[in-house]
């Protein structure tokens, strides 16, 4: 399991970037976003599992990445890599935090989301 902190920790160590939290409405709602342009290349948020298409009763944990469509859809395996809650499901995926190892791919992804967003 991979925590949002361990991800701050990371982006503020790898990027120099801290969270934002930009809606009112939903105040846990984490971006990272490029120092320079604001763009975001991630986004956190704890949403319930049937907004993933996920079984559950309690919030889970999950980030949105930009990934290039051309391997979008090879990545997602119905476990913890999902089409892109609330984005363009051909460029963005959420990744479900509690079901992702640290040891993983997850910075790999997001270094890749951070590229592509520049």
């Amino acid at each position: 399991m991979i925590t949002r902190n361990e991800i701050f920790q990371h982006a503020q160590e790898k990027y120099g970037t801290s969270p934002d939290y930009p809606f009112q409405k939903f105040p846990t709602y984490a971006a990272l976003r490029h120092a320079s342009s604001k763009k975001w290349y991630a986004l956190i948020m704890n949403v319930l599992p049937e907004k993933v298409g996920l079984e559950g009763t309690e919030e889970i944990d999950i980030i949105n990445l930009k990934c290039p469509p051309e391997i979008s859809a090879s990545l997602r395996n119905e476990d913890n890599i999902l089409p892109g809650y609330h984005m363009n499901k051909e460029n963005w995926i959420s990744v479900v935090l509690h079901r992702t190892d640290p040891e993983g791919d997850m910075y790999n992804l997001m270094e890749q989301s951070y590229d592509l967003t520049k």
